[in-house]
């Protein structure tokens, strides 16, 4: 088979796989996932693209398929088309003004924390502990502190580099020089300050097929 000169390299994000987005008519997440790695392995096949995933996004991707029950095939077929790599994490280099910048954006986040805790204490001062009403078992107190955890959370968290997997996704497109999929806004805009292309999930399957039916075409219809 004659090289195609794409070549082109991806690096795959949990989210690819798990997003609705990626989900035709009434297909249910196996299948949506089935077909996008039909696509992957015939872009592998007749366009030499490659998919990649580092082996932490792959433990956090295979567990969320497992709590959904999908067929081993799936499975089967995943480690099949989809290479998993580590990161060289000694060799790829990242500029100063990133890292600047993190430990920048981290400080002003810990400070937008403090004060979303500021908020939910002087909340729980003027409470008296009661249930919300007579039929709920979650008193006012217990109320602030929900809601405290999930605006800390969004607070912290959104749109920033807080796990393993991410970073790890995006030195593995830094050291390949492929492209990031994934549909975290977080990594997106990470990938922009690597310099990294990117794409989002929902994208991806049609820009495969897209790039297949292209190939067939100037091929004069005739499948490589």
């Amino acid at each position: 088979m004659v090289e195609h000169p794409l070549k082109q390299r991806f690096v795959l994000d949990t989210s690819v796989f798990i997003t609705e987005e990626i989900r035709e008519d009434d297909e249910d997440l196996a299948a949506a996932v089935d077909r996008l790695l039909d696509l992957v392995a015939r872009a592998k096949l007749e366009l030499n693209i490659s998919c990649y995933i580092p082996p932490s996004v792959y433990e956090e991707l295979t567990a969320m398929l497992a709590d959904r029950d999908v067929d081993e095939e799936l499975f089967a077929k995943l480690n099949t088309w989809v290479i998993k790599k580590n990161p060289d994490r000694f060799e790829v280099t990242i500029p100063a003004e990133i890292v600047f910048r993190f430990i920048d954006e981290m400080s002003d986040r810990v400070n937008r924390g403090l004060r979303v805790s500021e908020k939910a204490v002087r909340k729980v001062e003027g409470s008296q502990g009661k249930p919300l009403d007579e039929h709920e078992h979650m008193t006012e107190i217990d109320k602030v502190i929900s809601d405290l955890r999930q605006e800390y959370r969004s607070t912290l968290r959104r749109g920033v580099l807080d796990s393993r997997e991410d970073f790890d996704l995006l030195i593995l497109a830094r050291e390949l020089d492929a492209g990031v999929v994934t549909e975290d806004t977080g990594i997106i805009a990470w990938a922009e300050d690597f310099g990294l292309r990117y794409l989002k999930g929902r994208d991806f399957p049609s820009l495969l097929q897209k790039y297949l039916e292209a190939t067939n075409e100037s091929n004069g219809g005739r499948p490589r």
